[in-house]
């Protein structure tokens, strides 16, 4: 994550694993001369599935009839006969079910044999895992078509599984779209496929290419301008695609690319120089391909014969004085590694320009694992730390290398290595700097210790061994000198600092660190001294600075050789924005005490709420997602309200208008249809639509958004975004009342899935946790009962008694929503183990499978006369019911502690989606007004409307900030800590609905009741809402008892506002 990687990002970088070391088998076309991507006419490639990606079903179905004794051709001719509204094509187009297909398919198919043909058994293994194995040769060519950088998509007439999943058995991380016929309801050759294609690839027809194995398919495409490739052999047809590409499809090294053109470099005198050099001659032809990532010496890779290579050389054109020198990364490299520092293995150096052009050097390529995250995705807690071990005791190791004995002494000046630096780095870079080049000479060490500095030190630069915490080498050494080891330190401590979605390198400040076993930043300083044996440093806020100051400048450099084309990597031209943020937070170092984070080792009492409703954030806002109070300096940096999605981080910036655009394409125009649904006699049956945009939410990438990043750091389970970005898309989502299902971010199922990722063990997760993220099952909560007062937990009756090794279940439980869902599989109950404990210990929670005998639901129960089918909420008996005693929840005892984690985050999603009810009404209203006149004038202009208009805009105001307020203190300090404004949400926002909702009914008029509109439903919500998940009178007790205790002694608040 470190400097190099905005200068260059070496080929040892380009993987995560030892997959992207392996050798490589290349046979090169014999007739081609390939030219660089960059010249190719084409734009995008587009592949059909079967006969193309996987293998042909008129293959399986000609092997299929032999074993099965089918007269030879009749599945084809079934395929094929019967024009547009045959049986298959309908089955593509989504209009049959499995079952229907395979009656009307079957019926069709022993019609043409004269005999039952099993087309189950043909079907069964049309899908099966042997027959959707991708064609390895097109798994290649894929990936060399994306490492040219175009666009690739799959055209697919495929169809629902009997399970209701499309059958699209493929990587979609392999294409840019994906396109699936009965997804659409359409399929080829109907052109308006093919154009819907184009469309979501953003290319025109003449600037893709076709690839299918159907002549009508093809003739369709070509009639629109799209090149065709008929694919009869995988292999001939992938000759005749790079005829028209200009690159070859075979040979794929990760991460390369053909050389570019003005980075090219001459074959024969090159080929010449390592038979002279290495021994030669070679068998097979010299291959030379370009690492895509470099952005200052341009690095390539080199296939010798059976030798796999590394070379670097300087860029073209005119350097500054003494960059880029080549010369002395070969001669620390080969005297690191004589002094026994991990480094890669040097060849060769040469310093003969008339070569390549250039001077440069050759070494082995190396094998073993690279993490380019620093968040090392994919291992334990313990391995991440060993791994951070390791990374610092090399770092000592290099700066405690003798510089007599290396050779070494002249290898840079001694002392004043940040003035310098400094001195170097500002004559680069001017504008928007002028404050930090005022500082930073005013603050300068006043003594410096003389090592080698690598000048970029950092996890993605380092190859481990993939059977322990070993570093094998360390890379990139371009930057390395003599100089303050201190500012290695700092470097390498960046990526606490970093956002993850930083353009161009990742970094850990929204990773609870400590969750993932990994140092916090100012543990590994800690560390660092210890294996160093030196005091700590006072002044690192200036290290920090520096830091962010030196890569400002350095990126200045490489926005620069941009626009003269020297630059080695395709998206240098992102320099110049990257480096004025960097220099703003360089700025933010040099300026806030705040970003101190090591000025005493001690802990620290932080403020216990700290927080800020500025609304200009830093160039980098520091959040804090620790679900606990912070104890330490380094997680008390304030962090801001995002009040618009505009202002979200870009990777919650892009999910929020996906979504957007998801709500007003797909769930919009449905809602009418749903509405509908839930008032007919089949209202009790899921209506199919919510399944199918279901899945295209899933595939889209719109699922389990809820899952707050403090609960999920890894993101195993949903898409890692905080309470308070979650805030935006849940209000989104709110607007309708099915889009939350749609998206399966709807209730009980979230606060279930939640009590399972924080407190289920790894067999019930398995069992439930997996099925219900899917979407396959629903849940409910079983916690109210009608004989007490439940808004007090602690009253619950039902029973839960220990029996040779099982728990019985007793009670009578009701307002369970979701329990009539046909879908529903799982209840999550709640009763008492041992009445005669301490009140707050009597119950526990257990997970139940509501197919268990005992569980009885005896009646729908009505909102406002409204059943709200298919969920409902249910009336159920538990009698007798024996689950295992593996099915509880955390241990005995511990029920009230889960409902308490259960309710706050559901809490404050109830209230983001009841914004969004407000929102909606308030625009149907708005549309209602303008548009309708009523005694000579328009709603619009009459004075109570106006002032219905006003008045709801200011409450729907107040309220959003309300509750965006207490989703940053969720994510700042923890539940517990925002246990006020939680409170005061619940207690708030619902009464706020329910006004917002009837003054717009009143304004709308008698249609606002109707089936017609959302409004009525919205009322019943929100006024439902003041009594679910604890009455109005329970949230106002808890908010006035809370406000009290922050009164001190001397009548002031202990805890200061911002």
């Amino acid at each position: 994550m470190g400097l190099r990687r905005f200068i260059q990002v070496s080929y040892f970088r380009c993987a995560r694993t030892s997959g992207i070391l392996k050798h490589v088998r290349y046979k090169p076309p014999s007739l081609v001369q390939w030219r660089h991507s960059g010249s190719c006419l084409y734009k995008a490639v587009i592949f059909d599935m079967g006969g193309v990606l996987l293998p042909s079903p008129y293959r399986v179905a000609v092997e299929w009839e032999v074993r099965n004794r089918i007269p030879p051709g009749t599945i084809k001719q079934a395929f094929i006969s019967g024009g547009m509204n045959r049986p298959w094509m309908r089955y593509m187009r989504g209009e049959l079910t499995s079952a229907e297909f395979l009656q009307e398919f079957g019926q069709q198919c022993s019609e043409i044999a004269n005999f039952s043909v099993p087309v189950d058994s043909f079907l069964s293994e049309l899908t099966s895992s042997q027959m959707s194995k991708q064609l390895p040769i097109m798994t290649e060519a894929l990936a060399c078509i994306r490492a040219e950088g175009l666009k690739t998509a799959v055209l697919s007439n495929n169809f629902y599984l009997n399970s209701g999943m499309s059958f699209l058995p493929l990587d979609r991380n392999q294409f840019d779209v994906v396109i699936e016929s009965c997804r659409e309801g359409i399929c080829k050759p109907d052109p308006r496929i093919y154009m819907l294609c184009l469309e979501r690839l953003g290319v025109q027809p003449n600037e893709s290419i076709f690839l299918d194995d159907i002549g009508e398919n093809l003739k369709a495409a070509a009639q629109l301008g799209i090149e065709t490739v008929k694919v009869d052999d995988p292999e001939t047809a992938l000759k005749e695609l790079e005829t028209y590409l200009g690159f070859p499809l075979r040979g794929f090294v990760p991460h390369t690319c053909l050389v570019r053109p003005t980075m090219e470099i001459p074959k024969d005198p090159l080929q010449q120089y390592l038979e002279e050099v290495l021994g030669g001659p070679k068998t097979g032809p010299l291959i030379v391909r370009q690492f895509s990532h470099g952005q200052s010496n341009p690095t390539y890779y080199i296939k010798f014969g059976d030798r796999h290579l590394v070379l670097r050389k300087k860029p073209p054109g005119k350097l500054l004085p003494s960059a880029h020198a080549v010369e002395r990364e070969y001669r620390i490299l080969k005297a690191l590694a004589e002094a026994g520092v991990p480094v890669p293995k040097v060849l060769a150096l040469c310093e003969d320009s008339s070569i390549i052009g250039t001077p440069f050097y050759l070494m082995e390529y190396c094998t073993g694992h690279i993490y380019k995250d620093p968040s090392l995705p994919g291992l334990e807690p313990g391995q991440r730390r060993a791994i951070y071990i390791a990374m610092n005791k090399v770092l000592c190791k290099i700066h405690s290398v003798d510089l007599k004995a290396a050779g070494l002494e002249d290898y840079g000046k001694h002392g004043n290595y940040v003035q310098r630096q400094v001195q170097t780095w500002t004559k680069q870079y001017r504008p928007a700097m002028e404050r930090l080049i005022e500082w930073l000479p005013l603050h300068l060490p006043t003594s410096q210790k003389t090592t080698v500095v690598h000048g970029d030190f950092t996890s993605p630069l380092l190859i481990l061994n993939p059977e322990g915490p070993e570093v094998l080498a360390v890379l990139d050494w371009e930057l390395s000198t003599l100089g303050d080891p201190i500012s290695d330190m700092a470097y390498n401590c960046m990526a606490h600092y970093l956002p993850s979605h930083f353009d161009l390198l990742k970094g850990l400040r929204e990773c609870d660190v400590i969750q993932l076993g990994i140092p916090t930043a100012e543990e590994y300083f800690r560390m660092y001294c210890e294996h160093m044996q030196i005091p700590p440093i006072e002044n690192w806020n200036f290290y920090m600075a520096f830091s962010f100051f030196r890569v400002a400048a350095i990126l200045q450099g490489v926005y620069k050789r941009s626009l003269t084309g020297q630059a080695s990597s395709a998206t240098a031209e992102s320099g110049g924005k990257q480096a004025e943020r960097m220099a703003n937070l360089a700025w933010n170092f040099a300026t806030k005490e705040g970003f101190r984070v090591f000025k005493e080792f001690p802990d620290a009492k932080p403020l216990a709420r700290p927080y800020s409703t500025c609304t200009q954030p830093e160039a980098f806002p520091r959040r804090n997602y620790v679900t606990m109070a912070p104890s330490s300096p380094a997680h008390t940096s304030k962090a801001h309200l995002i009040l618009s999605p505009n202002d979200l981080p870009r990777r919650a910036q892009d999910l929020y208008h996906k979504l957007k655009k998801f709500m007003d394409v797909s769930v919009y125009p449905a809602e009418q249809v749903l509405r509908d649904h839930q008032v007919s006699q089949t209202r009790w049956t899921p209506h199919p639509l919510i399944e199918e945009l279901k899945d295209k939410a899933k595939s889209e990438g719109l699922w389990n958004l809820f899952l707050p990043l403090e609960n999920d750091p890894e993101m195993k389970y949903g898409a890692g975004l905080t309470n308070q970005e979650y805030a935006h898309l849940c209000e989104l989502m709110g607007t309708s009342l099915y889009a939350p299902e749609i998206f399966n971010c709807s209730a009980p199922d979230t606060g279930n899935m939640e009590v399972l990722v924080r407190y289920g063990t790894e067999e019930q997760k398995e069992r439930w946790l997996q099925p219900l993220l899917d979407g396959k099952v629903r849940s409910c909560f079983a916690m109210t009962e009608p004989q007490v007062a439940s808004s007090d937990a602690t009253n619950i009756e039902a029973s839960i008694i220990e029996e040779k090794g099982f728990y019985i279940l007793n009670g009578h439980k009701w307002w369970i929503s979701g329990a009539l869902d046909p879908r529903c599989q799982l209840c999550v109950f709640m009763g008492k183990t041992d009445p005669e404990a301490q009140r707050h210990k009597q119950q526990s929670m257990l997970l139940v499978p509501m197919d268990t005998p005992g569980i009885t639901v005896t009646r729908p129960l009505s909102v406002f006369g409204e059943e709200d089918p298919p969920a409902g909420h249910g009336e159920i008996l538990f009698e007798n019911v024996q689950v295992p005693k593996e099915n509880i929840l955390l241990g005995p005892g511990r029920g009230f502690e889960i409902a308490q984690g259960r309710l706050g985050p559901g809490r404050i999603h109830h209230c983001m989606r009841l914004i969004g009810y407000s929102e909606r009404a308030l625009a149907l209203m708005k549309g209602r007004v303008t548009s309708r006149v009523a005694f000579g004038k328009p709603l619009a202009e009459q004075g109570t409307i106006l002032e219905d208009i006003a008045k709801s805009r200011a409450e729907i105001e107040q309220a959003r900030l309300l509750v965006l307020k207490a989703a940053l203190l969720m994510d700042t300090v923890g539940n517990k800590t925002a246990a006020l404004e939680i409170a005061m949400i619940k207690m708030a926002v619902p009464l706020m609905a329910e006004w917002v909702v009837d003054c717009l009914l009143q304004a709308f008029g008698a249609a606002g009741l109707s089936n017609d509109y959302p409004l009525a439903q919205f009322f019943a919500w929100a006024r439902a809402l003041r009594l679910a998940d604890g009455p109005d009178e329970v949230h106002r007790t808890a908010v006035a008892k809370l406000e009290l205790k922050h009164q001190s002694l001397g009548g002031e608040e202990e805890f200061p506002r911002d």
